[in-house]
């Protein structure tokens, strides 16, 4: 168009008319709505490629996750398998031992002529020998020995075989030593002693040195010590053992506790208990663990004193010591057997489970936990080799009788007296409705195991101590140990043990019933 034609199209208002100012219009803004158009078109796709992307993402991440889970899986049911497959070998060469052994003995005796009722006598006592040394090498069995009865009775009555049982070690290299007999006599069963029967100790000498544990940063205690420590020396004549720390605070107040012993390592500690005769603690619960902890083997008498907050362990109080003391040095007193368990560490690169860390010994209990971690712990737990369940929660406590009232009862595990002999197998808080504690029998041997596929490693402790981490693949073993802890009794077990839940847990305290209600007629 020419400029001329172009400048009179424009009004001489310097408008345009209709027609061209709406072409004008249409033609100016076409640009920009096809921009935004297609601005909006982009993102749409990209919004696609990458939700698309986050979902790939999301796939190949649960397929790396299922990937490891069943590489876990496999390891753990592979480390089982072979587990079980050294048990059964094991098994299986002990059995054939067993097995060459009797034959052995069995040709030996197929040599004898029975002829003679004396050579009969001699089989059936051979006969009986053998079967004595399989009880004594082998784990718990029984055996039947067939026996006759009158021999001028009539041949046609019948009669009832007598034969007896016994408890016997449970393999060469266990810690279990039983000895208790069950007596058959004519098929009828009887049991001459009970385990959980009160047990009285009777000095056939008298006591000649005493062994004194204090609980640390008390005064009361140390003025006690002071006081005890010179009426033992002055009025009984004894010979007195402290720690190193207590002598050291004795020598500070005079001169005159000069006499008072102690020990200078480990190995000396070692040895106490071929020194001392009586044992006495001044302070709570917590001194009695720690005087059952510096025994490894046996344990002289402990009497404990308490001084302490709760004192489920300690009957005797510390204002009539005198008195306590005199009756206890003169005898006989009733005492508690306070069964321990001893438990090993078998770590995952161990060749064997006879290749374990140093044992340890606890009075109360032994703790499994997560520790600091927020996941649960896994634990698969076995009894005797056989599964017993797999623990999900905050973790595990195998309590002794003596620890039912202690972190078992706080976990909601039972009271059990402490002549009952028994380990509590108590959840901590177990992400499970039906998960309820256990009381198991005391023979038995105890393997709490972490899996491969934990997602954490677990934490053991040893009467609140010696804590202990056990990595996947590790466990923990626990049996009951061979050497109890005796402590003195103020009236007798079952008495002491009832007064302490009374005073110490105000157990079934309770308004009484008012006598003026509505009645039955």
């Amino acid at each position: 168009m020419a400029p001329n034609k172009l400048n009179s199209s424009v009004n001489e208002n310097g408008s345009c008319s209709p027609s061209e100012n709406g072409f004008a219009r249409s033609f100016s803004l076409f640009p920009a709505e096809a921009d935004h158009e297609l601005l909006q078109s982009s993102i749409q796709e990209s919004d696609g490629h990458l939700i698309e992307f986050s979902e790939a993402l999301r796939t190949v991440a649960k397929a790396l996750r299922r990937a490891a889970e069943g590489k876990a899986s496999a390891q753990a049911e592979a480390a089982e398998w072979k587990r079980k497959y050294e048990l059964e070998r094991a098994r299986n060469l002990k059995l054939d031992h067993k097995v060459q052994s009797c034959r052995v003995n069995q040709g030996d005796l197929d040599g004898l002529k029975l002829d003679s009722p004396a050579k009969k006598l001699v089989f059936c006592d051979e006969a009986d020998e053998l079967s004595e040394r399989c009880c004594s090498r082998h784990g718990i069995c029984s055996h039947e020995v067939l026996r006759d009865g009158n021999p001028d009775s009539d041949s046609k009555m019948l009669r009832k075989a007598s034969f007896k049982l016994s408890w016997c070690s449970k393999g060469e290299q266990s810690d279990q030593h039983k000895h208790d007999i069950v007596s058959f006599e004519r098929g009828n069963i009887t049991t001459a002693e009970r385990s959980s029967k009160q047990i009285s100790l009777k000095w056939e000498s008298c006591p000649q040195t005493v062994l004194i544990l204090t609980k640390p940063n008390s005064v009361s205690v140390q003025m006690l010590c002071a006081e005890m420590t010179r009426w033992l020396r002055e009025q009984k004549k004894l010979n007195i053992y402290v720690e190193p720390r207590v002598r050291k605070e004795l020598l500070n107040v005079s001169s005159y506790y000069s006499f008072v012993e102690t020990w200078k390592d480990d190995k000396e500690i070692s040895l106490l208990h071929t020194k001392v005769d009586l044992v006495i603690t001044l302070g709570g619960d917590g001194t009695v663990l720690w005087a059952a902890s510096m025994f490894k083997g046996p344990v002289p008498p402990v009497v404990p004193f308490s001084l302490g907050s709760l004192g489920f362990m300690t009957p005797f109080h510390s204002e009539h010591y005198r008195e306590y003391l005199e009756s206890i040095l003169k005898g006989p007193i009733s005492i508690t057997l306070r069964h321990r368990l001893i438990c090993h560490v078998v770590r995952d690169a161990a060749k064997s489970e006879y290749e374990t860390e140093d044992p340890i010994l606890v009075l109360n209990e032994v703790t499994i936990d997560r520790g600091i971690s927020s996941y649960l712990t896994n634990l698969e737990c076995y009894c005797d080799n056989s599964f017993v369940t797999c623990v999900q929660g905050d973790g595990l406590i195998l309590s002794t009788t003596s620890g039912s009232t202690a972190y078992s009862l706080a976990a909601g595990g039972s009271m059990v007296h402490p002549q009952v002999p028994g380990i509590l197998f108590t959840p901590i808080c177990p992400h499970s409705l039906s998960f309820r504690p256990l009381i198991l029998p005391e023979y038995v041997t105890l393997r709490v195991q972490i899996p491969f596929n934990s997602r954490s490693p677990a934490w053991a402790s040893f009467d609140g101590k010696d804590r202990k981490q056990l990595a996947p693949g590790d466990a923990l073993v626990c049996s009951m140990a061979l050497w109890p802890v005796p402590t003195a009794c103020q009236v007798d077990s079952t008495n002491d043990f009832l007064r302490s839940i009374h005073e110490g847990l105000h157990w079934n305290l309770r308004k009484t019933q008012s006598f003026d209600g509505p009645r039955d007629l």
